[in-house]
């Protein structure tokens, strides 16, 4: 089976390596020239684990190719995902303008009946709007050629993208016909030997099927969060909290851990997106503006932290923070918490010292020479009046605590994701500070 993908970013890439892994033969397009060059030298855009020696394995079996010539890609192809980004306008709303563009030149450059498949998250609606864009692309041309519209939204989770794409817990189809729903079963056929089941749906619902799963699990986020502050506020734990409504099969214990904050490419874009897609219908959805609000207000506790320790004005001291992606295991700095932190500690007269495992390059483009970069944990800790945990990577959770005071001016800890053992580190004669604990 042959398989078109347009776009080489997180989305497009993982999907286009998985479905050369089972067999198909995949052709990833971008525009941008330099990085199909870098991907035919086997330099990835982004850091997933595992992704590189997919992508690797397959160019070289022949089954993945990279190419900036949609024309050539779609020859022979029975399905084209789009998978180009979406970002927020200025109203929130999402940005449509690049998806329909990949549907203008498909609808200029095909010759055969194509599925065509919206891979980004993109509003309800937009699925009839590529079809639109399509059909006038080919009226243009003089041709009727069949094709059909498909909304397949991905559920990957970065640092577990792999597997996520690999051994689905569901896959969801919109689809309006049953020749659009035979092509969409038989490429997911590889996926759904092991039970995975394919949900097809009416593409509407499949659209909004995705806005609603990341709404759903912000709002666990930040209702943690919530949660978090008054706990600190009435004298109670949060992590007892977590664990006693966790314990609730109704609840579960995924995505109720306090934080400093959710960011990322999905979930602050497609609150954003969903919040203004209610008020544009006249429903105003009051439970995700609060959640919003929630989240942005949460990027500022560890700030009010080191403020109710050493004082609002800044001037003269010096804090190392570990972690800068928005979650480990990625090295995506989009909306993360760690650059309201750093310019807020900057803004206050501190400076800063940050280690990252493999954010720093993607760190540099939002933070500048503004802060320091480590090139190790420890190393940042030189001369620091404390230590702020912002992005739980492994190599953080059990630290030399004997070196890590060693290397700080005063032995303080604020644990913005509750990884560290509050006793054990008050026993040490730090002093520490976690998220919805005393």
């Amino acid at each position: 089976m042959k398989i078109t993908v347009v776009g080489t970013g997180y989305v497009g890439l993982v999907s286009g390596a998985c479905l050369a892994d089972v067999g198909m033969d995949v052709t990833c397009v971008d525009i941008d020239q330099q990085k199909i060059a870098n991907l035919k030298k086997g330099i990835l855009p982004i850091y997933e684990p595992g992704l590189d020696h997919i992508v690797s394995r397959n160019v070289a079996a022949g089954r993945l190719h990279f190419t900036s010539t949609l024309s050539d890609a779609i020859v022979g192809s029975e399905t084209v995902f789009i998978a180009v980004g979406t970002p927020p306008g200025e109203d929130g709303s999402a940005d449509l303008q690049y998806v329909l563009k990949v549907a203008q030149s498909i609808g200029e450059h095909m010759q055969d009946y194509l599925v065509v498949v919206t891979k980004s998250t993109v509003p309800v609606g937009t699925a009839s709007k590529v079809q639109s864009t399509l059909q006038s692309a080919l009226t243009n041309r003089g041709l009727t050629t069949d094709f059909d519209v498909a909304s397949n939204p991905e559920f990957l989770k970065e640092g577990a993208a792999i597997d996520d794409f690999m051994r689905p817990d569901r896959i969801v189809c919109g689809v309006d016909n049953e020749r659009a729903e035979g092509v969409l079963s038989r490429l997911y056929k590889p996926f759904t030997l092991n039970g995975h089941p394919v949900l097809f749906m009416d593409i509407p619902s499949a659209e909004m099927t995705k806005y609603a799963a990341n709404a759903m699990l912000a709002t666990k986020i930040s209702f943690m969060n919530d949660i978090a502050l008054l706990c600190e506020v009435m004298g109670a734990d949060v992590n007892q909290v977590r664990k006693g409504i966790g314990s609730d099969p109704r609840i579960g214990h995924k995505f109720i851990y306090p934080g400093i904050g959710y960011g990322g490419s999905c979930f602050p874009k497609d609150v954003k997106a969903l919040v203004r897609a209610g008020e544009e219908n006249g429903h105003a959805l009051r439970i995700l503006q609060a959640v919003e609000d929630v989240n942005d207000d949460q990027k500022q506790v560890m700030v009010k932290k080191v403020m109710a320790q050493f004082g609002q004005d800044l001037t003269g001291k010096h804090f190392a923070m570990w972690g800068l992606s928005f979650k480990p295991e990625t090295d995506d700095m989009r909306e993360a918490p760690s650059v309201v932190i750093a310019n807020a500690l900057l803004e206050a007269g501190a400076t800063v010292a940050a280690y990252d495992p493999v954010a720093t390059e993607e760190a540099k483009h939002q933070l500048g020479d503004r802060i320091t970069y480590a090139n190790d944990a420890y190393a940042a800790l030189e001369g620091a009046d404390a230590l702020l945990l912002v992005t739980e990577w492994r190599e953080f959770r059990m630290p030399n605590w004997d070196r890590v005071k060693e290397a700080l001016q005063t032995p303080v800890v604020i644990d913005g994701r509750n990884i560290f053992d509050a006793k054990v580190l008050r026993d040490q004669g730090f002093v520490y500070q976690g998220i919805g604990i005393l």
